[in-house]
């Protein structure tokens, strides 16, 4: 289990901690492992604690979540950072796209929340970005990003996916994140763009 030439180090075992406790993150990060054969068994089901995301950024949360999944499970972690950037909002919620749906995870307030500070905007660009961070239980670390750029419509559209989705029209796309087919947004979200690397540098 070295680190490879390129720079990355390889995945070579067979089981794999999600580390979330969001049931939609584990859901689309276990379907994007299957074909390679991995089984996966989230933070929530192993009973792991949810650490306090105290970084400043993507990156620092997603790889603080690995890390601490990683060293309590002695296995090999995979967690994902990710959240909206709005435009009209000057960046906002970002990193802080969970909490603005609560303690209660409602994201139909967080995402009246997004819409009543842009509705007077003439700029209703926004992006999503993820990160994933591959962790193993001796604190090695990889991690890698991913966006989809688009625009937010309102009302929300669909019930697929999580999150911000319905609001999420992807560039070039007639259906919200909410409305499009899951093998269809897996093809083209932040979360597969990060995990077409991922996976090129640690699985391939």
């Amino acid at each position: 289990m070295g680190t490879e030439p390129g720079g990355y180090r390889h995945f070579s075992g067979s089981r794999l901690v999600i580390a979330s406790h969001n049931a939609g993150k584990v859901r689309e990060i276990g379907a994007l492992l299957a074909p390679f054969g991995v089984e996966t068994v989230s933070a929530g089901a192993l009973g792991l604690p949810e650490p306090e995301e105290t970084g400043d950024s993507f990156e620092a949360n997603a790889e603080l979540k690995a890390r601490a999944s990683a060293l309590a499970s002695g296995l090999p972690a995979l967690a994902d950072d990710s959240g909206l950037v709005v435009a009209a909002l000057g960046g906002e919620p970002g990193i802080y796209s969970a909490r603005w749906a609560g303690p209660e995870k409602d994201f139909s307030a967080a995402m009246r929340r997004v819409e009543e500070g842009i509705a007077a905007a003439a700029d209703r660009s926004a992006y999503f970005v993820a990160v994933l961070s591959l962790a193993w239980p001796d604190g090695h670390v990889e991690s890698f990003r991913g966006e989809a750029h688009g625009r937010l419509v309102w009302p929300p559209r669909g019930t697929r996916g999580f999150g911000y989705d319905p609001m999420f029209l992807h560039a070039g796309r007639d259906l919200t994140y909410g409305e499009m087919d899951p093998d269809e947004k897996h093809r083209i979200s932040h979360r597969a763009e990060a995990f077409a690397k991922l996976v090129a540098a640690c699985f391939a």
